[in-house]
């Protein structure tokens, strides 16, 4: 949530820091800001600061922004995600300290804000927006000022007087924070993190340096990045940086540069209409490239755990990776014959779970740094638990904190709502089960498939994807009919209840229409009285074990004329016969069918939205990444 850009080093900041925002506008994107250092240092040095209501578009239209207004070669920027104020020009980012020279952009929540605004207002602070990011630049200026009264000589000062000013800021502020900070006096930017992601991009020319929020916000300019950890403040001149432990002796912490794999065409949308679009049409590829390296003779994962000794898997995630947990528990304890719960993050922690140390906590996250998942991992690891991550983003802090992990390999997810990475961690967690299995001996019984079959089938998913994907100008066609509903139900049986609980939330998500999704055979104890000529109903019903059982549920709608939408599989007769409109969708093994049974659902939403006029990739109230509770 929100998105963070700074830049110093010998090009105009200003191009650099709009062209980031722009790659992070699916952090947050109610209000946006720049700021500028003009000859740091010098006696005409000042802050230029540029902000606005709405979107990077508007901002790029204003004066100061088309104008010469903005020059300079150090900046910092912020695109908001609103959290604690309403979305204004004044509670947009960066915010200033009263006197001008110090500016900050933050992301994050800061849990004693109360106590800190009583303290600055008592101290003759005049605090102008309804933000609790604001108060950071002030309490800097506090500790700012008390490092000059208390120092006699400028040469008595032998550290850095801006690092030291956010060093004890940092010490009061409780909560979460991605922050970074710009002095009119000081040719630097100090970054400090903790409970929010930052990054530090390390210029390729050796004369540059950037920090972001995120990895999209600096690939056009270099693919060297340090990960921050929680605690940690940096201190970015052109030429170089420096890493500290906050609470630290002053030393420094030597970080490893990773190189970044994506490739910047991964980042624009092409010739497709929306990033959404482009990344459900990306799916045969993203699924090719989970699967790329895994599935040989044996499985190949590597993995810390000796799972004849787990006696029992926990699965935390938010939102779509919810959706892709219940999947993985119906794939695990039928492979691998482990129990298996599931769990939303943001409750997990505070039931006080009861956990042992042969349990096995999995996280599932996009970004790595769902602040919620994030907790319930540290929540885990605090009571002796063995951590997995099923990530996307290599280097995140998910990554960096539990015992193994499994990247999804999906590449850059830019719409906010997901598709390609629920698809991917569906396959992940497939071969998760798989080598669970390998690794217990577990021998497979006669009436199940047989595991070299599922292999030779999984192999085969991709391309039955691309299938799917052909019923994109069908699937358009169905769109138009139901653009204008308020309201829909999905259902499903088995693996493919959490498939209609995903179709749902995509709808909810992008068109604002009001959507649930349901086990099908719960509808006789409620959902069915809101069935009527006008409801539609969307069935997940390809072939199995309970075809006969959601046959029955699609008959008790028709009886009551409600509008059948049915997702099935060529051969399935009395089922089309049933429905209204039909999709069909290539046959694969029960096990498989969530991963081709949800493309459809994705494009129907993706096109209802559309058709409703509205903005895709940007829906309302949501942002990508969230890193806040």
């Amino acid at each position: 949530m929100c998105g963070i850009i700074g830049y110093i080093g010998s090009k105009e900041a200003k191009p650099i820091l709009i062209n980031g925002l722009k790659r992070l506008e699916y952090r947050g994107y109610d209000s946006c800001g720049i700021c500028i250092s003009q000859n740091p240092g010098s006696e005409e040095n000042r802050l230029k600061n540029v902000k606005n209501k709405g979107r990077i578009s508007d901002l790029e239209k204003s004066e100061e922004i088309k104008n010469n207004y903005l020059q300079g070669n150090i900046g910092i920027a912020h695109t908001r995600w609103a959290t604690h104020g309403e979305p204004n020009k004044i509670n947009s980012h960066p915010h200033l300290d009263c006197s001008g020279k110090i500016a900050i952009v933050h992301n994050g929540i800061i849990e004693n804000y109360n106590s800190i605004k009583k303290f600055l207002n008592e101290k003759g602070h005049k605090i102008i927006s309804d933000t609790d990011s604001e108060l950071i630049a002030h309490l800097i200026e506090h500790f700012y000022k008390k490092d000059l009264e208390e120092i006699k000589e400028e040469k008595e000062n032998k550290n850095p007087k801006i690092e030291t000013a956010v060093k004890e800021a940092m010490k009061i502020i409780q909560g979460a924070y991605g922050l970074a900070v710009l002095h009119k006096n000081e040719d630097k930017i100090i970054a400090a993190r903790k409970g929010s992601p930052l990054i530090i991009g390390v210029g390729e020319n050796k004369n540059e340096m950037f920090v972001a929020s995120d990895i999209p916000a600096i690939l056009d300019y270099t693919r060297n990045v340090i990960y921050l950890k929680d605690e940690e403040i940096a201190t970015l001149t052109s030429e170089s940086y420096n890493v500290q432990k906050l609470n630290g002796n002053g030393e420094s912490v030597v970080k490893d540069i990773h190189e970044i794999e994506w490739q910047i065409e991964e980042l624009e949308k092409g010739n497709f209409k929306h990033f959404m679009l482009k990344e459900i049409f990306e799916q045969p590829t993203s699924l090719e490239n989970t699967l790329r390296g895994r599935l040989k003779e044996k499985i190949k994962l590597t993995l810390n755990h000796d799972f004849n000794k787990i006696n029992r898997i926990i699965i935390t995630a938010c939102g779509t990776s919810w959706h892709s947990a219940l999947i993985g528990k119906f794939l695990i304890e039928n492979f691998a014959r482990i129990p298996v719960e599931v769990d939303y993050a943001s409750e997990f922690r505070y039931r006080d779970p009861v956990l042992q140390n042969n349990d096995l906590v999995i996280g599932i996250s996009q970004s790595g740094e769902t602040a919620d998942t994030l907790a319930a991992l540290r929540e885990a690891k605090s009571k002796g638990s063995q951590t997995m991550g099923i990530v996307n983003v290599v280097g995140s802090t998910i990554t960096q904190e539990v015992d193994s992990g499994v990247y999804i390999h999906a590449g850059p997810e830019i719409g906010v709502a997901s598709t390609k990475a629920f698809t991917s961690q569906i396959t992940a967690l497939t071969i998760l089960a798989l080598y669970i299995r390998q690794e217990k001996n577990l021998q497979t019984n006669s009436n199940e498939n047989n595991i070299k079959e599922i292999i030779t089938e999984i192999m085969k998913i991709p391309e039955k994807v691309k299938k799917s994907l052909e019923k994109d100008k069908e699937i358009k066609s169905l769109a138009e009919k139901f653009k204008d509903k308020h309201h829909f139900l999905y259902f499903g049986r088995g693996l493919n209840y959490p498939v209609a609980l995903e179709g749902a939330l995509k709808l909810k998500e992008i068109s604002y229409i009001h959507a649930e999704g349901y086990p099908a055979a719960e509808m006789k104890h409620g959902p069915l009285a809101l069935v009527d000529e006008d409801m539609p109903c969307v069935f997940i019903a390809t072939k199995n074990n309970l075809s006969e059982k959601i046959i029955s549920n699609m008959q008790e709608v028709k009886a009551r004329k409600g509008k059948i939408i049915v997702i099935t599989n060529p051969e399935q007769e009395q089922i089309k016969e049933l429905a209204d409109y039909v999709i069909e969708v290539p046959k694969t093994m029960d096990h498989l069918s969530p991963i081709i049974n949800v493309i459809p659902l994705q494009l129907l939403a993706y096109h209802i939205a559309d058709l409703r006029g509205l903005n895709v990739d940007k829906p309302r109230n949501l942002a990508k990444s969230v890193t806040v509770e």
